[in-house]
């Protein structure tokens, strides 16, 4: 087991530096011209046909595990991954389903006592069908005797069984990998039980997780502390034991019982009695890559906040520049020095308390601040990793626009394409000069985005909120190569540049 790292070994420190200290250096640094704009090889933007691993060593962290795009070349849920880039869904509809993702957390926020109330099943959608842009994981779910076979398809697995990580009495192992999409915008993690027939449920390729075949399964009786705190996730009673439901906006839907069992991450890092739903049912376009979610949510029911007495509430997680890397996600505080991430504080809502937000200040367009009124961002920025595409008050995101077009006047323009409005028409063009663009957030935390946040299908990756009073949401688009680590117990976010 991993030893329980303090909350804030990692960002106390350096947030109370940024509080006493002086102007961001991010202009002045920028004073130079060449180091305005980056130059950039348009074959770099999309992923290739090959999985190209980790473009730099994961962290020291032991509970560190590998994280991929879906319908890429690493994507560890597919059997002929090379065939996986072919596989992607059309830019309208990834686009069409973000609009909606977008749409539901606004909802959410401004309708504060639905406390995603998924069971209203509304207009919009938790983005179950947007498959291209998820990050995921593998983990075991369950625990299987030694001397029991399993019909686990492990070639190639990144979770590997060790006797460190079986019960105390050494009599179990680690059951079947399940692979689970990363959610920072929710907060029921569940992955589909046996039984689980097809339909309701949906096709999936690792093996269906059987809790009759795990000596660690419990479900929770109805009068459980576990079952009451579910709120509007409860689902009623079957048998004594507690029902869940969750209802996404799009109107799919898992339900089922909620339910413990051992939880493995990699051979030395595993969670005890780890509560999620076991689905039973299912309604909707699940992706066939993934058997369930990793909700990481500031909820109760969120893996964040089970592990919260182990890993002192934090997580981290870098999604890579394209989908033909790996990036990785930690449970615990970064083992990598303070002086190499900025700090700003993290923001709560107590009546959402499923968000995390930051606030940010302004934004650098190749070394000039756009000096945006602070009033447009006051109602902060959501962070999901689920949302692509970064959205900004509209005042910000004109600024924005009008500051990157002016300085990629040299290149001939697009049609645009969907939400996307500022293309550009990069044929027969094998570099391109991009002019850097850095967030500047609460504390002067200024956060150098990777050329890959910056253009997206040959966009500005940004788009705009409807008014300048709703609060935006930083992308995993945005976020690509960043390390970002969640210090929820000591209310900070840290982002760690070129970490993947």
């Amino acid at each position: 087991m991993l030893a329980t790292y303090p909350a804030m070994f990692l960002l106390l420190p350096l947030l109370l530096h940024v509080l006493v200290s002086g102007p961001s250096l991010v202009v002045c640094a920028a004073a130079d011209a060449e180091l305005q704009y980056t130059v950039v090889a348009t074959s770099t933007l999309k992923p290739g046909a090959a999985c190209l691993g980790h473009r730099v060593t994961p962290p020291a962290n032991v509970s560190w595990v590998p994280l991929d795009f879906q319908h890429g070349p690493c994507s560890s849920s597919d059997s002929n991954a090379a065939a996986a880039a072919g596989v992607q869904p059309s830019l309208v509809d990834l686009l069409h389903q973000d609009q909606l993702r977008a749409d539901d957390v606004q909802r959410r926020l401004q309708s504060p006592n639905s406390t995603y109330d998924e069971s209203k099943g509304q207009a919009g959608t938790s983005g179950e069908t947007d498959t291209s842009y998820q990050a995921k994981v593998r983990a075991q779910w369950g625990s299987r005797k030694r001397n029991r076979p399993t019909n686990e398809k492990q070639q190639g697995s990144q979770v590997s069984i060790d006797p460190a990580a079986t019960s105390g009495d050494g009599g179990l192992l680690p059951g079947v990998i399940q692979t689970v999409v990363l959610d920072t915008a929710s907060d029921v993690a569940w992955v589909q039980c046996v039984p689980c027939p097809v339909p309701p449920c949906h096709p999936q390729t690792d093996t269906f997780y059987d809790p009759t075949n795990s000596g660690t399964y419990a479900a929770f009786p109805c009068n459980s502390p576990a079952c009451r705190q579910l709120g509007p996730y409860a689902n009623g009673c079957i048998n004594n034991q507690c029902q869940y439901r969750v209802t996404y906006p799009d109107g799919s839907s898992t339900s089922g019982t909620y339910s413990s069992d051992l939880l493995t991450l990699n051979p030395t890092t595993r969670v005890s009695n780890f509560q999620f739903g076991c689905s039973h049912v299912d309604q909707g376009n699940f992706d066939t890559q993934t058997a369930g979610i990793m909700a990481l949510g500031g909820g109760p029911e969120s893996l964040a906040s089970q592990t919260a007495a182990t890993y002192g509430s934090v997580f981290a997680y870098c999604l890579p520049p394209t989908a033909s890397y790996l990036g990785f996600f930690v449970l615990g505080a970064p083992r990598v020095a303070a002086s190499r991430f900025v700090v700003t504080p993290m923001l709560r809502d107590p009546r959402v308390p499923t968000f995390y937000r930051v606030l940010l200040r302004d934004i650098v367009v190749a070394g000039q601040r756009l000096n945006v009124a602070p009033a447009v961002f006051a109602a902060g920025s959501v962070l999901d990793s689920r949302t692509a595409i970064t959205r900004l008050p509209p005042t910000a995101y004109q600024a924005l626009r009008a500051a990157f077009r002016s300085r990629m006047s040299t290149y001939r323009m697009a049609a645009p394409k969907g939400i996307l409005d500022t293309c550009y028409d990069f044929t027969g063009v094998r570099s391109v000069k991009v002019p850097r663009i850095a967030l500047v957030f609460d504390r002067n935390a200024a956060v150098e985005l990777d050329p890959s946040g910056i253009l997206f299908n040959g966009c500005l990756a940004f788009a705009a909120n409807a008014d300048d009073r709703m609060a935006g949401i930083l992308g995993n688009v945005q976020q690509q190569t960043i390390e970002v680590v969640y210090d929820v117990g000591g209310g900070a976010v840290g982002f760690r540049r070129n970490a993947c």
